[in-house]
């Protein structure tokens, strides 16, 4: 994938807005397995952190994330800004994970 200015913030210093495309989103739909399913619960048990959930967290918003960078790319941009991570549950143990940002042409001004 070409090299891709990703962030949180509206508008990247020291950039200049040459175009924008609009909205670009990521989407991810995960769940664990039941062998998954079943280490989260000894893991729940014991208290603290439930290492199953966590590790399967991450890879959806890296999924949601690279998902929204590539249709970035198609449309010819160069950064997302305004990035935003979203997650809910969209069914029993089934977590849906969205990234949106605005894809934009944008050159270095400095």
């Amino acid at each position: 994938m070409a090299e891709l200015l990703v962030m949180n913030t509206p508008a990247p210093d020291d950039y200049r807005i040459v175009k924008i495309f609009g909205l670009v989103t990521g989407l991810t739909a995960r769940t664990r397995g039941i062998g998954g399913k079943f280490v989260a619960g000894l893991e729940a048990m014991a208290g603290g952190e439930v290492t199953a959930f966590t590790s399967e967290m991450e890879k959806a918003r890296f999924e949601a994330i690279e998902r929204m960078k590539e249709k970035a790319v198609k449309l010819g941009a160069n950064a997302v800004v305004g990035v935003d991570i979203e997650t809910s549950e969209v069914y029993a143990g089934i977590v849906l994970v969205s990234a949106t940002g605005t894809a934009m042409v944008v050159e270095k001004t400095k």
